[in-house]
């Protein structure tokens, strides 16, 4: 199976998904059928199907991971230098409110690495480096506020 960037995951998140992939082949070897392989391991059957078939093909290493399918946008060396620019505060790129919205971490990641992401492809990937959304308060009457809140702050989990 691939996953794009890595799938989001850790080494540790891998090597587990790995394991998951490894006991539905011994169960494949003991008959199982599909859906009691993806109840027991609580993925999707669809999956299951898939891993019997590459596992029918290939044997054992017909369901091993052949890792991410696409390299990374951003090297693991620009990720931190992006994390670095956005601790920087948004006003330092010249922004008016000091808050990042997902437009303007696009742009940043635009402007300083020449890398295109959509809006949520740049939500996934602050969300896999332990960014998280933190609304302003927002009253009625201010709809300064109210628009901070829709469209939000990132900053890094402490």
């Amino acid at each position: 199976m691939r996953y794009a960037q890595g799938g989001g995951l850790t080494n540790d998140q891998r090597w587990l998904r790995q394991d998951i992939r490894v006991i539905a082949a011994r169960r494949f070897a003991q008959g199982a059928p599909s859906s009691v392989i993806a109840k027991e391991l609580g993925v999707n059957v669809r999956s299951v199907q898939r891993w019997r078939r590459a596992w029918i093909e290939e044997g054992q290493q017909g369901i091993h991971s052949k890792g991410p399918s696409s390299r990374p946008r951003l090297t693991d060396s620009e990720i931190r230098v992006l994390e670095r620019e956005l601790a920087k505060g948004s006003v330092a790129h010249g922004w008016l409110e000091q808050h990042w919205t997902l437009a303007r971490v696009k742009t940043l990641i635009a402007q300083r690495f020449n890398v295109t992401y959509t809006v949520q492809g740049v939500r996934k990937l602050l969300l896999r480096r332990g960014f998280f959304y933190l609304p302003s308060r927002a009253s009625d009457q201010n709809t300064q506020a109210i628009s901070g809140w829709v469209k939000g702050a990132w900053l890094q989990d402490a």
